[in-house]
């Protein structure tokens, strides 16, 4: 599938989606929105042969955020009928709820500035790898308005209420060597060694087994349940895994003293 600002791919089970519009540094509008929600459901059916997913953008920039004109009003001060909230509802949320639901693992590349929303999109990864030119930055208040897309969640878990209130309240841009010192991101690289480094950890993902998808929605859901509740998710979770074809010849394997060859199911 290819659409003019989303572009995707599945080449050996490694799904791409590519945000193409560098002209704007892949701003998000309601072109990018539709075409990234219907990119994750795509690559959500088995059919689609996807076994992970790889988000990335061109240029220089991952996502510079979302284009504001396009989805909540004249943007203008003035105008009170604008409703950016709506947009949320109707088009934000819908995506990054299906991101953090989606079946496969998911690898996010951010290969230049993560800004607004595309802050969001980057960190709503599994594993999140930078380049070293890379940054992240909570544009809100530079613009009167709030963190969106679940940023306001996701920083507070991932690197804890100081830091978040700091990268929320004061808008700066936090490079990609901080942000792995913080903890945002799992991995800094070169420039030049970020695709090879992504292609590496894609086939990883890919190669490994049906599990996986289930592993990445325990931890989701493990942010927000009780131990309690998380052993329970985790029992009803191990029966489905352990029912895979996957489950079995990883079994096999172990015992027999051999790479398992996991099929994806």
């Amino acid at each position: 599938m290819s659409q003019k600002k989303v572009k995707t791919s599945v080449e050996a089970g490694v799904a791409r989606i590519v945000l193409d519009d560098p002209a704007t540094m892949n701003a998000a509008d309601g072109e990018v929105f539709d075409g990234l929600y219907a990119a994750f459901k795509r690559f959500a059916d088995p059919a689609s042969g996807a076994r992970c997913i790889v988000l990335t953008g061109t240029g220089r920039g991952f996502c510079s955020g979302a284009n504001l004109t396009s989805l909540g009003g004249s943007g203008q001060a003035s105008d009170v009928e604008s409703d950016f909230g709506m947009a949320l509802e109707t088009v934000v949320n819908p995506l990054v709820v299906a991101i953090r639901d989606h079946p496969l693992p998911i690898l996010t590349l951010v290969n230049g500035a993560a800004a607004g929303v595309g802050c969001s999109f980057a960190l709503m990864g599994d594993i999140v790898v930078a380049a070293e030119s890379a940054y992240f930055l909570q544009a809100f208040r530079r613009i009167g308005l709030v963190p969106d897309g679940g940023s306001t969640y996701l920083l507070g878990q991932l690197v804890g209420k100081a830091r978040a209130m700091e990268m929320a309240l004061l808008g700066e841009k936090i490079p990609a060597r901080t942000a792995l010192e913080w903890g945002l991101i799992n991995r800094c690289v070169p420039d030049a060694e970020l695709e090879a480094t992504g292609a590496a950890l894609a086939r990883q993902l890919a190669d490994g087994p049906a599990s996986l998808g289930h592993i990445r929605r325990l931890v989701w859901g493990g942010l927000e349940s009780s131990f309690e509740e998380q052993l329970h998710a985790e029992r009803v979770t191990q029966r489905l895994a352990g029912r895979t074809a996957d489950a079995s010849e990883g079994i096999a394997a172990f015992l027999e003293k051999r790479p398992a060859r996991f099929i994806g199911s």
